[in-house]
């Protein structure tokens, strides 16, 4: 459950009368209404208050609740009344309270830094809580004589907005100083009832759900004050009022206790997936995933055997083939004329002892010469029959067709190079088409390519990567990329660990 949704269930907890015990004692809310209603009768007569269009009075008789609408028959209105209430409590429309007036309009222009303090609609999103005591605009004092004025008790909700889950937004204003209202915005005085209660009734799920059932609009939503004067509140006793209140004020440190650590569990939660899956890969491609088995023909005996299968491409193929030794000392690098480099720095970390470190252009064929571009119309004219391969994935089908055996694609350039959010390298099978934004890998027969898959994947390409604005992983970048090799077999065995950890993440 998150803070939100506890808090809501408080809300609904408090305006059904199960937030606090109820005191007999208590004067009942019945003796309560029959004061509200004598003061706006004395309130309409001193012009105060405008007479409203409709009145409503609500009882209960013979179990029954009932309604008079402007002193008519009484009608049964049992299927509007949406939850139990106690028995010293009382259902009641808004609009039988007091008054719902609508604010005058403020403009923009007319904001300035000091002077007489106003609301605006807006202003009730974001700049203010359940309670305030001070306004936070102005307007010229000459401007007052135009404008709406409400004061202390007043409960405020807005008229517009962006959603329907947030139009009529309710808020208590607590200060002493009269304040102008704005447009777009209404004001409830005289209503005889703990603005705070008022406020928590107005903004329960309940009377949310009945406020989202009233409005209209999809991309500037409306209500009217008339349709909140419409929504039925359940009204407690004065004095349990000011308890329900003094709950909620009990009980919002430890909902803003319970928000920081919910919202602290569920980025756990949510990222947990993700950490685990990069902690996989991670031990996977450092040989601490599964153990080595000493049987395990060494990776350097593999090694051998693809410079053997690359010697028999030709001596252009083996001219910058080099291997890499470890040492006491360090791992050099060590090329056809003998010469040596040392590529300590250039290591990220250990790898086990029958393991090997390449460059990835050693231990694997790279066919990106072989690919023929194809313009957009071009292919557009081709008859779609066969995959198309970008730099992410699956594009489009085309006539034409360059290989057709499993092949390791990864991406050449775009920003999934540095910011990545899917893999970068992906198989393809079957007979297909690569564009010029993915290269194109072959294996040797001594060295499948799915642990090279998952290594790419698993490592970040910014190093090997020129540009940002438009990252580009080019073809000599791309085979200095440095490898470990594990034995062909615990290649296999790794592979398929992971698959199994993936799947189960999955679940």
């Amino acid at each position: 459950m998150t803070a939100q949704q506890l808090k809501n269930s408080i809300l609904q907890l408090a305006v059904q009368g199960k937030l606090v015990p109820q005191d007999p004692n208590d004067e009942p809310a019945s003796v309560l209404l029959e004061r509200i209603t004598k003061q706006r009768e004395r309130l309409i007569k001193e012009k105060k208050i405008k007479k409203p269009k409709t009145t409503s009075r609500i009882f209960r008789r013979d179990g029954h609740y009932y309604e008079s609408i402007n002193g008519g028959e009484p009608a049964c209105i049992d299927e509007q009344i949406p939850f139990d209430i106690p028995e010293s409590w009382e259902w009641v429309r808004c609009s039988a309270l007091g008054a719902i007036v609508r604010g005058s309009g403020i403009k923009r222009s007319d904001i300035v830094a000091d002077g007489a303090p106003c609301v605006r609609y807006g202003e009730l999103y974001t700049s203010y809580e359940t309670t305030f005591t001070e306004a936070l605009s102005h307007i010229p004092e000459n401007l007052l004589d135009k404008c709406k004025i409400f004061s202390k008790g007043a409960v405020l909700f807005t008229l517009t907005g962006e959603n329907k889950p947030d139009i009529g937004k309710a808020l208590a204003y607590l200060g002493e100083q009269p304040i102008a209202a704005g447009g777009d915005l209404a004001f409830w005085e005289y209503h005889g009832l703990n603005p705070e209660f008022l406020v928590y009734s107005l903004n329960s799920p309940y009377a949310v759900g009945e406020k989202i059932k009233k409005a209209t609009g999809d991309i500037i939503v409306h209500i009217s004050g008339d349709k909140i004067g419409s929504i039925l509140i359940g009204v407690p006793p004065l004095s349990e009022q000011q308890k329900i209140v003094e709950k909620i004020h009990e009980l919002q440190p430890i909902l803003s206790d319970y928000g920081i650590t919910s919202s602290h569990l569920s980025k756990l939660d949510s990222g947990f997936p993700s950490s685990l899956k990069k902690s996989i890969l991670q031990h996977a491609i450092q040989g601490k995933l599964v153990p080595q088995d000493p049987n395990d023909e060494p990776a350097s005996d593999l090694l051998a055997r693809i410079a053997k299968e690359r010697a028999k491409m030709g001596k252009k193929a083996a001219k910058s083939m080099s291997r890499i030794e470890r040492r006491d000392r360090g791992t050099y690098e060590i090329f056809p004329d003998g010469s040596e480099k040392d590529i300590s720095g250039e290591i990220p970390f250990d790898i086990p002892f029958s393991w090997e470190w390449s460059r990835l252009g050693h231990i694997c064929i790279n066919r990106d010469s072989e690919r023929i571009p194809l313009s957009c119309t071009q292919r557009e004219k081709q008859q779609k029959l066969y995959d198309y391969y970008g730099a992410s994935g699956v594009i489009d089908k085309v006539e034409s067709y360059l290989f057709d055996s499993k092949l390791l694609l990864i991406g050449e350039d775009g920003a999934n190079l540095i910011n990545r959010s899917t893999d970068i390298a992906f198989f393809a099978e079957g007979k297909f088409w690569v564009n010029n934004h993915a290269h194109v890998l072959d294996s040797f027969e001594a060295m499948p390519l799915d642990f090279l898959r998952l290594y790419i994947n698993s490592i970040s390409l910014a190093p090997f990567v020129t540009g940002t604005a438009q990252p580009k992983l080019n073809q000599e970048r791309l085979n200095a990329i440095l490898v470990p090799v594990p034995p062909c077999s615990e290649q296999q065995r790794i592979v398929d660990s992971v698959l199994t950890y993936m799947r189960l993440i999955a679940l």
